[in-house]
């Protein structure tokens, strides 16, 4: 498996309370193709026999996130009200389920997770940096009214604003900057979020950014 000595620790448990390892092996691979087709009777039988609901995939994914990826909102519920789960198990690359959320703009399930104690900030790439990234400016809003930090930094130092500019909705530009995101912003490589909207040909949304710019100048200070 390509995953962690410490992520395989869930498996290895399930493996002594199911009683041999071939058992815990055919519920693991049932458990998560139901959870991947949304299959909530298949889900709960598993979970039923004692597998860890925490438990990761063989490419270090946890079944709450996959159920969100995939858009399965069966399993979803059943999962996020699962007695243990954790809301914010990261997967192999460091993503919570919010931060998947966040990207497909599910606001529903932002709340959800937000309500059973996920964190709406973590270091690095964080859920805003998600939620910036993509289509919902709602999204974005909910996180910034949650205390998520407006100018976030990734390991290379990009910033919501920057992710937005490149790939988001300009509604998310625009309520970035009016809720106080700093223009002047330059990550690792040196580019701010002009140089991300110019370097993806989005011209439409350099000329927002130098709107926006213009705007906040000539507020008064």
């Amino acid at each position: 498996m390509n995953i962690s000595r410490r992520q395989a620790g869930g498996w290895l448990a399930g493996v002594l309370l199911l009683g041999s390892a071939g058992a815990h092996a055919d519920v693991y691979v049932d458990f998560f193709r139901a959870v991947n087709v949304d299959n909530v009777r298949g889900v709960r039988a598993a979970l039923e026999r004692g597998l860890d609901p925490n438990v990761l995939d063989e490419r270090g994914q946890c079944a709450l996130y996959l159920a969100i990826r995939e858009d399965n909102p069966q399993v979803f519920e059943l999962l996020l009200n699962w007695p243990g789960v954790k809301p914010d198990l990261a997967n192999a690359v460091g993503e919570t389920p919010l931060m998947m959320a966040a990207l497909k703009g599910q606001l529903d399930r932002m709340q959800q997770l937000l309500d059973r104690g996920a964190a709406p900030h973590k270091s690095d790439w964080s859920p805003l940096h998600y939620a910036a990234t993509g289509p919902s400016a709602a999204a974005v809003r909910l996180l910034l009214d949650k205390g998520a930090p407006i100018d976030a930094r990734s390991a290379n130092g990009s910033t919501p604003l920057m992710m937005a500019a490149r790939y988001g909705d300009e509604q998310s530009v625009i309520l970035l900057i009016e809720r106080g995101a700093d223009l002047a912003a330059r990550n690792g490589l040196d580019m701010d979020a002009f140089a991300f909207a110019r370097g993806a040909d989005r011209d439409w949304m350099v000329r927002t950014l130098e709107q926006q710019q213009r705007r906040r100048a000539a507020v008064p200070r």
